[in-house]
């Protein structure tokens, strides 16, 4: 008997742990963007949220689609400029790696077409983008013949054009630094092959390279600064920096396209999410009590109070008013009752305070649904929303959960 509690145990810790992990991918993100001007946001991914990151992924998306039928056009016109130039021994060199460049090229603008919500295959198609020229210029390099390099005409652009290209798209700097260390490499290889390197003209041209390579990496800050600041204007309440309704219910729709993902690829089986609908109880009263001033720091604190009692990679958005929602990932019904009462504890216990410091006795009022990944996401706001009512009419700080949803 007790082998089999303990196992029943270590299975229940095993399915928290792995809902934990896989609650990881669609992170929300509260405090991701403070200081947005600063170089840590900009410098790498690694403090952008999911949903930045999918925003991000859309505009990248269309930068890989406008650069890419660019230099879909001018490639084949390039063919022409080479029969016009090269001697006819040449143009075998050329032409075969030409064809492979566009059919390259065209394929990354397919996969990209295609790939409206694949953020890593967006981002895999950007860097495609860029390495495909570079490789077919290594490819010339390698298989022509080093005395007739000086009839190539055009080519030793590459390097410059793909470092100048750096700035089109929203790359962090840690990206962009990497590529154009590529490139700068790339530059040195073909100096090494025409036998410039350590020569005046070539010391010019990898000044120039490394320069144009600064003046992008800034490109890409400022413009990654701007996305940044308009995806938090545009989708973060002002007051409490919590997600806006809007932001919200798109949220909810990546997660249950998530949850859909995620079914079968373990034997956990569908990722459970619940949804808590939160109402400060009474708002109205401190609003003509205190002031407004005063309802709007209930307000702030209550917001902190949430993210203090959810874990990261919940959601937590202001819906209206005194409203809030909590989405919690990884969390069944039972879980989410638990969570709920917690929090329903530690808004009662917590300290609010007026303008005099004085303490302000608040409570709240929570209904709990769960959140179906076949279902329009107003569905379960609708559900949640009920159970809140009920909860109110009930004498209000209290949870209630909504009604289980009927079969068919």
């Amino acid at each position: 008997m007790l082998v089999g509690k303990l196992k029943l145990k270590r299975d229940s810790e095993r399915r928290t742990r792995l809902l934990d992990r896989l609650a990881e991918p669609p992170e929300a993100g509260h405090e991701l963007f403070v200081g947005f001007s600063s170089l840590r946001d900009t410098f790498s991914r690694h403090h952008h949220s999911r949903d930045f990151s999918f925003a991000h992924a859309r505009y990248l998306r269309s930068r890989v689609l406008a650069l890419g039928i660019i230099f879909a056009i001018l490639s084949p016109l390039w063919i022409v400029v080479d029969a016009l130039v090269l001697p006819t021994e040449l143009l075998k060199y050329t032409l075969v790696g030409r064809v492979v460049l566009i059919l390259g090229l065209v394929a990354v603008l397919l996969l990209a077409l295609y790939s409206q919500e694949r953020i890593r295959r967006i981002r895999l198609c950007a860097g495609m983008l860029l390495a495909l020229p570079a490789a077919f210029y290594t490819l010339i390099l390698v298989m022509l013949p080093p005395h007739e390099l000086h009839n190539l005409v055009g080519y030793g652009f590459i390097p410059f054009l793909l470092v100048a290209s750096l700035s089109v798209f929203p790359f962090t700097i840690l990206e962009s630094l990497f590529a154009g260390i590529a490139m700068l490499a790339l530059q040195v290889f073909s100096q090494m092959v025409d036998g410039s390197w350590l020569t005046g003209r070539g010391a010019e041209a990898f000044w120039l390279l490394s320069s144009l390579l600064v003046v992008s990496m800034a490109a890409n800050h400022f413009q990654l600064s701007l996305l940044l600041r308009l995806y938090r204007q545009a989708t973060h309440d002002p007051l409490t920096g919590l997600f806006n309704r809007g932001a919200l219910e798109e949220h909810l729709a990546k997660i249950q396209a998530w949850q859909r993902d995620t079914e079968g690829l373990d034997s956990a089986g569908s990722v459970p999410c619940s949804l808590l609908m939160l109402d400060i109880d009474h708002f109205k009263q401190i609003n003509d009590t205190y002031g407004h001033s005063v309802g709007d720091g209930v307000l702030c604190q209550f917001a902190e109070l949430l993210i203090g009692q959810t874990r990261k990679h919940d959601c937590t958005a202001r819906y209206g008013g005194e409203e809030f929602v909590v989405l919690l990932l990884g969390s069944g019904q039972a879980r989410a009752m638990e969570v709920a009462d917690r929090i329903r504890f530690a808004v009662e216990t917590f300290e609010f305070r007026d303008r005099e410091r004085q303490r302000i006795s608040i409570t709240t009022s929570i209904g709990v649904t769960q959140l179906m990944q076949d279902e329009p996401a107003q569905e379960a706001l609708k559900r949640a929303d009920e159970a809140l009512y009920r909860a109110k009419h009930a004498g209000r700080n209290r949870v209630i959960a909504a009604a289980p949803l009927s079969p068919g």
